[in-house]
This record gives structure tokens, C-alpha cells and sequence, in this order.
């Protein structure tokens, strides 16, 4: 995730990334392990093979993402020995984190970083899309945080929460902890929105962030910890947005309640439309 929430996630990937003999950014798969909290290489390995496969499956040169480095290493008193390390890419480094330990907290947080640092990185690459750089943030994460309130809901209707209005009532317990203690409606009235108007269409990147955040480690909780029942599985949602909130307190950032409420996001989709319709094909 790229904003104030995240700041201590992006000094810890940030620092350990390198650059390769063209300058293409790049990161040790040793390093990036034990980041993810893997103490042995060894462990982390099978989740390298997977990311492999995954990248092969996407019709992606693996080669092109995945390289063999070998590299000396001290041993102590003045001895070396020769390792071999994988180097990947962003892009490589997220079908990894997708491929590892949910269950490790800082996981999750790679998950959204990696995930929303290789589509803008794509973006900058193809020429840019014609959007601000907080334009496409937005698209981006508006769309993940559809996708992932669809799973969202699965791992709700799973624990008990069946009904579209427990539902409701459910996604307002996670509003309230993120927001300290707002719920969909006070929140509606504060960023001055028409009843037609939903919440997340007027999220700028950093709000639309946490909330993604909220939304992907209440899931994980979830089903991790087979929460079952409407209470539990509305007491989850609320300490998890609290938790985010705490998260965002703690790192001297802006509470969501106070960021400033962008135009609908749907014109920023039409603008994109607008764009594309007029690029020549191919």
C-alpha cells in the first residue's frame, strides 16, 4: 500500500531493493525472505518456485523476472563462501508474496505494496495512461478494494453473517474501528454525499488504502482464526479497523475521517474511457 498507513512497510522494501546492470530495480530473494519473516532461505525457496510457476502461467518470461546470482559472503575471520540467491523483480516479488505464509502479518502488508507498487510501476512504464499518478492510484485500489469486499463477504457469510442487512451491519462494525467510531451513515454526512452516492467512490488513495488494508486482514483474521458467529465476526471487524487506525495514529498520519473527499471516481473512469477511445489501434 503506498501512503501514510504504510510508510514503515515501504521503508522496509524500499531499503533492500537494488538495482541491476541496466538500473532495473530489483530485489535478493534471500533478503526479501527474511523480510517476510523466513529466518532460513531454505523455507522460502519453495515459495520462489511457485512464484515461477505463477509468472509461467501468465504467459511472462520467467528468466525475465527471476535471475540466479551467485554472491561471496563473509563466514567470519576473513573467509568467504559463494551462495546462490534468486533476483527478482516488483513483479516477481508479488506473485511471491502472494505465495507466502498468510498467516505472518507482515505478509498482507507486502501483498498491498507489492500489488499496488507493480501497477503504477507498469503505468510509468507503458507511457503513462493519460491519468495523475493519484488518478491511477485510485483506480487501482477502487477496483481492489471491489475485489476484495467479494471476498470479503465470502469470509463473512462463512462465519454466520448471512443476511444482506447483518452484512450491513457487519461492514459498519469495521467502519466504526477505522474511523473512530463513525459509522457508513455519520461518514456519508461528513464527506457531504447524496444518499446515491457510495463512500468509496469519493476515497482519495490514502483513505481508499486503509480501507483495503481494513478490508484484507479482517479477511484473513477471518478465516485464519475460523471465527464463527455475527458478534464475533462483527467485534473482528471493528479491533481490526481500530487496529489500522492505531497504525495511522502511531505514524503521525491524517485520520481517514479528516482526509479530503475527491470528485466521484466514476469520472475519473469516464476520463480513462475518454482516453483510451482515442488511442489509435493497433
Amino acid at each position: 500500500m503506498s501512503n501514510k498507513l504504510t510508510k514503515k512497510t515501504i521503508t522496509l522494501f524500499e531499503s533492500i531493493k537494488r538495482y541491476d546492470a541496466n538500473g532495473v530495480e530489483c530485489w535478493s530473494g534471500r533478503e526479501l525472505g527474511l523480510a517476510l519473516g523466513y529466518a532460513e532461505y531454505r523455507n522460502f525457496a519453495p515459495v520462489i518456485d511457485k512464484a515461477k510457476e505463477a509468472c509461467l502461467n501468465s504467459q511472462r518470461a520467467v528468466n525475465e523476472h527471476f535471475v540466479e546470482l551467485h554472491e561471496m559472503v563473509s563466514i567470519g575471520n576473513g573467509a568467504e563462501r559463494e551462495i546462490v540467491t534468486t533476483m527478482m523483480t516488483r513483479y516477481a516479488c508479488y506473485l511471491a508474496v502472494q505465495n507466502s505464509n498468510p498467516s505472518k502479518p507482515i505478509v498482507a502488508q507486502a501483498q498491498t505494496y507489492f500489488a499496488s507498487q507493480t501497477r503504477i510501476a507498469e503505468i510509468g512504464q507503458s507511457g503513462g495512461n493519460g491519468l495523475t499518478d493519484e488518478e491511477s492510484k485510485r483506480l487501482f485500489l477502487r477496483n481492489e478494494m471491489a475485489n476484495h469486499n467479494t471476498r470479503l463477504a465470502s469470509a463473512a457469510s462463512d462465519a454466520g453473517v448471512k443476511e444482506p442487512r447483518d452484512y450491513a451491519i457487519f461492514q459498519n462494525h469495521g467502519y466504526k474501528g477505522l474511523y473512530g467510531g463513525l459509522g457508513a451513515k455519520e461518514i456519508h454526512e461528513r464527506k457531504g454525499l447524496k444518499k446515491s452516492q457510495q463512500i468509496l467512490d469519493h476515497m482519495g488513495s490514502t483513505e481508499l488504502a486503509a480501507n483495503l488494508f481494513r478490508a484484507t486482514q479482517t479477511e484473513e483474521k477471518l478465516r485464519r482464526e475460523n471465527i464463527q458467529g455475527k458478534t464475533a465476526a462483527n467485534r473482528t471487524h471493528f479491533e481490526v479497523g481500530e487496529k489500522v487506525r492505531r497504525t495511522i495514529a502511531e505514524l503521525g498520519g491524517t485520520m481517514p475521517e479528516d482526509l479530503p473527499t475527491p470528485e466521484s471516481i466514476k469520472r475519473v473512469e469516464s476520463k480513462q474511457k475518454r482516453i483510451d477511445s482515442k488511442k489509435p489501434e493497433r
